[in-house]
């Protein structure tokens, strides 16, 4: 019976010496591989990134590491800041080398579908004229704001008085998808242009209560007590500065 344990024991001791031994050989075998090759960093994906991910957040899912320039994957991301602006094509798993080719501008990916919903956000579907919408040049991927004007009656003693406010309500909505607008004929000789009146309907992905505040000017806009301007933005658009207009400042 003891001969057995101490068999045993041995066995196990053998296996553990093995197993550092392995260990050893194998780091053994990187360092002499690396000695002497050019070294370069590359971030390589540590967590997932989703589809239609923001350039911008992409620093929170890799992580720069150092490895042999032979084995750097052409078209490697060397500077994060070259992402902003773009999103993630497709799914990006771990262990993956951080490519610019797996980043497209977001009109690009809505080209081939409807843009992501974000998380947490919901999607809501809306009207409008053709002049209210940039004459037609709005698409899926691109982001908008709001201007609202509202027209409160205040009782005067003789008659009501009118004194609309305009202001921006809205900045930064993702449009997910566009219907009905007018695109060029590539065949045709002549240029074709979204008429003023035509109706382009937008579906935008919100908040739950700002889906309550963008739908109260939706309900306004047929209903006459407010009126819907969208303006179309990108990532320079400077929206400091803003204030409500009234009769008494706009001039």
């Amino acid at each position: 019976m003891k001969t057995r344990i101490i068999g045993a024991i041995v066995a196990l001791l053998l296996a553990v010496l093995g197993v550092i031994l392995l260990v050893g050989y194998v780091r053994g075998a990187d360092a002499r591989a690396a000695q002497g090759a050019e070294l370069t960093d590359v971030y390589v994906v540590q967590e997932s990134i989703p589809r239609g991910a923001l350039g911008e957040e992409v620093a929170d899912f890799v992580e720069l590491d150092s490895m042999p320039t032979r084995n750097v994957a052409d078209g490697v991301v060397t500077n994060l800041e070259d992402l902003a602006g773009l999103v993630a094509v497709a799914d990006i798993l771990p262990g993956e080398q951080l490519l610019s080719a797996r980043f497209v501008d977001p009109a690009e990916l809505a080209s081939s579908g409807d843009v992501p919903v974000p998380d947490g956000m919901q999607l809501v579907s809306f009207t409008l004229p053709a002049d209210r919408v940039v004459g037609g040049q709005v698409r899926a991927g691109n982001t908008i704001g709001l201007v609202g004007t509202v027209d409160p009656d205040e009782l005067g003693e003789e008659s009501d008085v009118v004194d609309p406010v305009t202001s921006f309500a809205f900045h930064g909505v993702l449009v997910t998808k566009v219907q009905g607008v007018v695109t060029p004929d590539a065949e045709a000789d002549t240029q074709v242009e979204q008429g003023a009146g035509d109706s382009i309907m937008l579906t935008i992905a919100l908040s739950a209560h700002d889906i309550e505040r963008w739908v109260w000017f939706t309900e306004g806009e047929s209903a006459g007590y407010a009126q819907m301007w969208l303006t179309l933005e990108n990532e320079l658009t400077d929206n400091s500065g803003t204030s409500p207009v009234t009769g008494s400042n706009a001039f």
